[in-house]
């Protein structure tokens, strides 16, 4: 723990060399990311009259990884400008200069004798204590250590990032028989705290624990095609969101993984883990040795499982390939009577349980695939872990699953399924109906989960002492799902208000896509006044896929096409009367948003004292996409801010254009980073959490933190400036070139106007300051006008209609 790492030196910038290299200047750190040096001149090279000693050729291989990195969509970088902290070199000439960093990474092709010829280099240069780590994803992390010094053995481990870094949570640590356990622990702490990621202590086993479990899985669904008679479509309809997993499902990921990359790990496992008893899993079906030997291996060829191509009028049309005749056809649809009785049970636990019990081939293809999983991860405790609870971890973390495997067998009941798993009649190779004596053993002893909550915290059974014990680190951690039970004080249909102890609650949404409607409105002012009666301070946030979609639009379109505006008017009063209420209660409020945060979530953060967001949180007010503009505080607020950014009371219309525009373009930040650049966030009023099982819990301490200050209401502001006629121009002038030049179309223009007259404070003959409430009830005017125009209506209806999210 004493340890500070300041510089990171990255050495390989291929796929994930570069994304680790980008990750580590998201939070903050100083990176040197090095390659090879190229052994010949470019064409485009020669033409310019370089050489082979020229810096610009000599770091062409690291800058073109480098750039091709910051390119891709979805980024690896919080915001452009990081790339600034990311500087390049060769393996050649800054090798050198790792003497001064803290942290060396190895990032190079999955060789043993080049790695350990890269770690010679390393070896001469490094000082004393700095931590070495390799992101192999397979090979044996001893044999990289063997022949180095014992300062390098002490501070050298397996660090396994899962690509893309940003996104996927899971990072593996593997130590060495001479790993001192202080750099474990800090490497624990390292990855949980600043670069936000579910950290798996694994053992030197082949693949680890996620790429083992991981490739067995989806390697035995690839065996259950031809018994099952499964096609492309089926599988990865049965094996998506419903059952927990990824949108990508089974074949998709395999394509966007790159096939010859899911062969290679199968090799890998077949040649390094003899003894594994369900080794013929990893042995190919022949339709997927074929596809490897005509290089259809996916995205990166082009074709795959799915195949896109068009039609003579050029448009585009995804293909599915037939398993049994490697013929592409269209994809046919697939229904189920199993994932229809799943639709209605939010509950991941319960509707696990109901897809276990249908008839049809989704059905047959769940038991199929998860008893012989039980089974097997049941085996690898203690080969690969100690501690089953890490596979559920990984499984988690690096595959996308809402669940791991043992979380699933507890949902179906641990010793019913042991009865099932050996009457299941199709098979897996090397499956032989038996689970792991430890998981009887447990039974035997009284124990029926392998997970129980005690006093909110989750525990485990710990095999060693045969009794539950904490997950290490879960005491740290609020988890709504483990005391909301216990520890409810008020609930609708659409809000739950938790006791979180030492004086602070929660206020939790639960409507669909957590859409703000009058039940959400109700709890809000509930837990405010709750807040302001009982308690120290609120805290808003939950549990769900994503924060907030916004307001619920379905609503607001019922309402606007009985013209019932009356009705209408009061709920967007409601609305921003309870956005104003979260910025003048008497009590500390802090909203701690993620994922989606769109147009009446964005709005309630943007009025909340303070805003402790996961740095994964994509934020925005996005009205325009519906024809309206933000009608709860959102104008209101950037007029506000553009109003403080004035500088030495010159009124600078840049300032005013940019937020205009913020608003008028539907921005939606890509990261926490962005949202702050966008405008969304004010500087001192915020903080960003990495790992988003700590955001509550860091929400907590911050109300909390702000009660012990001694918090003091502040008072509606007077003093907003705005410029009238002067700004009006400038907005109405710009959305009409915008329409004479076809970017907008006429109610876009409309739209634009309707927004420059809110923030611009009306016609207003001068600049001139007026009231927050003067503001809001000229934005309650233009939403309302908006929501009468045919064209918002028709906009609002093909959403609904589209089945996009209901939102603002």
């Amino acid at each position: 723990m004493k340890r500070n790492i300041k510089k990171v030196a990255v050495l390989g910038s291929g796929v994930m060399g570069s994304r680790i290299a980008c990750h580590f200047a998201n939070i903050g750190v100083e990176v040197l990311l090095l390659d090879i040096v190229p052994k010949e001149l470019l064409p485009q090279e020669e033409s310019k009259g370089l050489n082979l000693e020229s810096k610009a050729v000599r770091n062409r291989i690291v800058n073109t990884s480098l750039d091709t990195a910051l390119k891709t969509n979805p980024s690896p970088i919080y915001s452009k400008r990081y790339a600034n902290r990311i500087k390049t070199g060769n393996f050649d000439d800054n090798m050198k200069d790792i003497a001064h960093y803290d942290w060396v990474i190895e990032v190079v092709v999955e060789r043993l004798d080049i790695k350990k010829s890269v770690f010679d280099q390393v070896e001469k240069h490094r000082k004393e204590g700095t931590l070495v780590t390799s992101n192999t994803s397979g090979i044996p992390i001893n044999l990289m250590a063997e022949g180095r010094s014992d300062d390098f053995k002490k501070n050298f481990c397996g660090t396994h990032f899962f690509n893309p870094p940003r996104y996927l949570e899971l990072f593996e640590i593997i130590p060495t028989k001479h790993t001192d356990p202080a750099v474990i622990d800090f490497l624990t702490y390292f990855g949980d705290k600043l670069l936000g990621k579910t950290v798996v202590l694994c053992k030197d086993t082949p693949a680890f624990i996620g790429n083992r479990i991981g490739v067995y899985s989806m390697l035995a669904l690839t065996h259950l095609v031809d018994p099952l008679e499964l096609t492309v479509e089926e599988v990865d309809k049965f094996t998506g969101p419903a059952m927990g997993h990824p949108k990508s499902a089974t074949f998709r990921t395999a394509d966007v993984v790159g096939l010859d990359t899911l062969v290679n790990v199968a090799n890998g496992l077949t040649e390094n883990a003899p003894n594994d008893e369900a080794k013929g899993v990893f042995e190919l079906p022949s339709y997927i040795s074929q596809m490897t030997e005509k290089k259809w291996l996916g995205e990166k060829t082009k074709q795959g499982f799915y195949k896109k191509v068009k039609d003579d009028k050029g448009n585009s049309n995804i293909l599915s390939l037939n398993l049994k005749t490697l013929e592409y056809g269209e994809q046919q649809k697939v229904k189920s009577s199993t994932l229809e009785a799943t639709k209605p049970v939010e509950d991941i636990r319960k509707r696990m349980k109901v897809y276990e019990q249908g008839t049809d081939k989704a059905a047959q293809l769940f038991r199929a695939m998860h008893y012989p999983l039980f089974e097997y991860v049941s085996n690898r405790v203690p080969e690969i872990t100690d501690d089953f609870y890490r596979i559920d971890d990984a499984m988690r973390a690096g595959f996308g699953w809402e669940l791991g495997p043992f979380e699933v067998w507890d949902a179906l009941g641990v010793r019913e399924t042991i009865e099932k798993i050996k009457s299941e009649e199709k098979r897996l190779p090397g499956q032989s109906g038996e689970v792991a004596s430890w998981v009887h053993e447990m039974l035997d002893g009284g124990n029926e989960h392998f997970y129980k909550v005690i006093d909110g915290v989750k525990n485990f059974y710990d095999i060693a002492s045969k009794s539950y014990q904490p997950i290490p680190g879960a005491e740290d951690l609020i988890v709504l799902d483990n005391i909301r039970d216990k520890q409810t004080i008020w609930k609708n249909s659409g809000v739950t208000i938790t006791d979180l102890g030492d004086g602070i609650i929660n206020c939790e949404f639960h409507t669909k896509m957590n859409t703000i409607g009058g039940d959400v409105i109700q709890g809000v002012n509930k837990a405010i006044d709750l807040a302001e009666q009982e308690y120290r301070g609120l805290v808003i946030t939950n549990e769900g896929k994503n924060f907030s979609a916004g307001a619920n639009i379905g609503m607001i379109f019922m309402m606007a096409v009985e013209q019932d505006y009356d009705e209408l008017n009061m709920a967007v009063r409601m609305f921003q009367n309870t956005a104003m209420r979260l910025r003048y209660s008497s009590i500390p409020v802090v909203v701690a948003p993620f994922q989606l945060t769109l147009g009446g979530g964005c709005e309630f953060s943007m009025h909340a004292d303070f805003v402790q967001l996961h740095a994964e949180t994509y934020m925005g007010l996005v009205e325009f996409g519906v024809g309206v503009i933000p009608g709860g505080g959102g104008s209101k607020e950037f007029a506000l801010r553009a109003s403080d950014e004035f500088k030495d009371d010159q009124i600078v219309q840049n300032t005013l254009k940019d937020r205009f525009l913020t608003v008028g373009q539907a921005k939606v930040s890509t990261s926490a980073v962005e949202a702050y650049e966008l405008g969304y966030l004010q500087q001192g009023k915020y903080a960003i959490t990495m790992n988003r099982k700590r955001l509550l819990a860091d929400a907590k301490a911050k109300a909390l933190e702000l009660a012990n200050e001694g918090y003091l209401q502040p008072a509606p502001r007077k003093d907003i400036k705005v410029l009238g006629k002067q700004g009006l121009g400038v907005v109405y002038a710009g959305a009409a070139s915008m329409h004479a030049g076809n970017y907008i179309s006429e109610h876009d223009k409309k739209i634009s106007e309707k927004l420059g007259w809110v923030m611009c404070g009306g016609d207003l003959s001068a600049p001139t300051e007026v009231s927050e409430q003067y503001l809001l009830d000229l934005e309650r005017k233009a939403f309302l006008e908006l929501c009468g125009e045919r064209k918002t209506l028709e906009r609002i209806q093909h959403m609904l209609t589209k089945g996009k999210p209901l939102r603002n």
